[in-house]
């Protein structure tokens, strides 16, 4: 990965980083393309992780193709945005202070969403 380290998808309660390849791919592509940093809140989680911050039962974050990448702004929020829909993301979630980017195509896509 050129912009990003494992240690920044690991789980803070298991300590796991069983991140998918080709999603960690596309997500470097995507930070790439935007020419501002990604800030990762989110990577893999553990069952338990995932139930403590109140993630779904089946959250991508589950498999290692997930991440929570933080905005302070809504100009940065949409750089990020158009970044990862030209990197190939499906599947996009939007929240205040940050965004979601999946690659789950288990579940229906392509979906943007807000919380």
């Amino acid at each position: 990965m050129k912009h990003f380290t494992i240690d920044e998808f690991r789980c803070p309660d298991c300590g796991k980083a069983e991140m998918n390849e080709d999603f960690l791919e596309a997500l470097d592509k995507a930070r790439d393309i935007a020419g501002v940093p990604f800030i990762i809140t989110s990577g893999f989680r553990c069952k338990k992780h995932n139930k403590q911050v109140g993630g779904k039962p089946n959250s991508a974050h589950l498999r290692g193709l997930a991440a929570d990448i933080a905005v302070q702004d809504n100009k940065v929020r949409f750089i990020i945005v158009q970044a990862l829909l030209q990197a190939g993301f499906k599947r996009i979630g939007i929240a205040k202070k940050f965004i979601h980017c999946d690659m789950d195509m288990t579940k229906p896509y392509p979906r943007i969403w807000v919380y």
